[in-house]
């Protein structure tokens, strides 16, 4: 084995998703390093930063394999926080590296490894947040599947940096380069009016469905004024930009709800939509896992608009995390309200995770139902 083999071998996705067709060390993570391999070598302290590292793979491989130290790290999921440490445990290299925000990760940086994100405005956050404060000599490396690739991703990167150019493609792999950045002023959050609902929204680059509000989230609201009457404490679950709890907020004001989710991106928008929308003192924002930060059997109604894709794998363990975590939060008698594509059939998970579930709508493509918790 070579040493990338050792390494990478020792790597796990824990605490995240695990599945037979879903690995912590993929052949990005492998392209990124090869092609940053003779830039690496010249860096020095602190002068290598890595965004979006899935599971530690770029980080790890960067200090372990090419001498890298002081790594900053900026990873919107949080998870992926916790799986890298878990990894550097693992693997000796705990101390390595330091973990930063977005907007701070790259400052001074002359190297950026970068797992693209799956949205163009999560890639234009990235590459403004990057040539904002990197060093004027900085070498910007962008890895992701071929398949999910466009020349579009070459025009985003083009808007911060003055040279864009593409490597060849390895194992369905391939890797955007770019250098000399051009600062400007973020254009982060957007915001979008939707009148029919009189709610602005608020959304950074990768946030789920951006300032636009996904089907399946609207379909939870046509039940809203039927959710638990007399809650008197509310968890928007995995809020994404925080629709479902500003809404909640302003249709009962004496309602405590709770927002949380483990991406930066959408804590940070939901905090902004809230503000927005004139109900960031009635609703608490929150950075975690699954609900792992609030104590069981404290509230009344949670409500959730779970993802079914892991990366571009369909499962369903997933959802069944965040099924696990609302029967924890919720007192007995409490209720999750939940939506999901028709074609998952959820049910019978939510009758025995959660507890007695009946459908509240459905059509084709979305189901509604509700759970009381047992």
């Amino acid at each position: 084995m070579t040493a990338a083999d050792e390494l990478f071998a020792r790597l796990g996705r824990a605490p995240d998703v695990e599945a037979p067709e879903l690995v912590a060390v993929d052949a990005t993570d492998r392209l990124l390093l090869d092609e940053a391999a003779a830039s690496l070598a010249l860096c020095g302290p602190g002068e290598v930063a890595v965004v979006d590292d899935a599971f530690g793979a770029l980080t790890l491989g960067a200090v372990a394999l090419h001498g890298a130290s002081d790594v900053r790290v900026a990873q919107d999921l949080l998870v992926g926080e916790r799986a890298l440490a878990r990894n550097a445990e693992r693997t000796g290299l705990t101390g390595t590296y330091r973990t930063l925000p977005l907007a701070e990760v790259a400052a001074g940086a002359r190297v950026v490894l970068v797992q693209a994100p799956k949205s163009l405005d999560g890639l234009r956050e990235i590459a403004e947040s990057v040539a904002a404060v990197a060093a004027p000599d900085v070498t910007v490396l962008v890895g992701g599947r071929v398949k999910h690739m466009t020349h579009t991703m070459n025009d985003v990167l083009g808007d911060s940096f003055a040279d864009v150019s593409a490597t060849l493609a390895r194992q369905k792999s391939r890797v955007l380069v770019a250098r000399g950045p051009k600062p400007g002023s973020s254009s982060f959050p957007r915001r979008q009016e939707h009148p029919d609902l009189g709610l602005t929204v608020c959304a950074h680059g990768a946030a789920f469905a951006g300032t636009k509000i996904d089907l399946g989230t609207r379909a939870l609201l046509g039940s809203l004024d039927q959710m638990a009457p007399d809650a008197a404490t509310a968890l928007d679950l995995g809020c994404g930009t925080g629709v479902l709890a500003v809404l909640l907020a302003r249709a009962r004001p004496s309602l405590e709800v709770v927002a949380a989710d483990q991406s930066a991106a959408a804590v940070a928008s939901a905090r902004a939509t809230a503000e927005t929308n004139g109900v960031v003192d009635r609703i608490r924002v929150v950075r975690d896992d699954a609900a792992d930060s609030l104590p069981g059997a404290s509230l009344d109604l949670v409500v959730c608009n779970p993802p079914f894709h892991v990366g571009a794998a369909v499962v369903t363990t997933a959802a069944d995390r965040l099924f696990a975590a609302a029967r924890r939060v919720l007192r007995p008698g409490g209720e999750l309200w939940t939506v999901y594509n028709s074609a998952l059939h959820y049910k019978p998970q939510l009758n025995r995770v959660v507890g007695p579930t009946r459908l509240a709508r459905q059509d084709p493509k979305f189901t509604v139902t509700v759970s009381t918790r047992r």
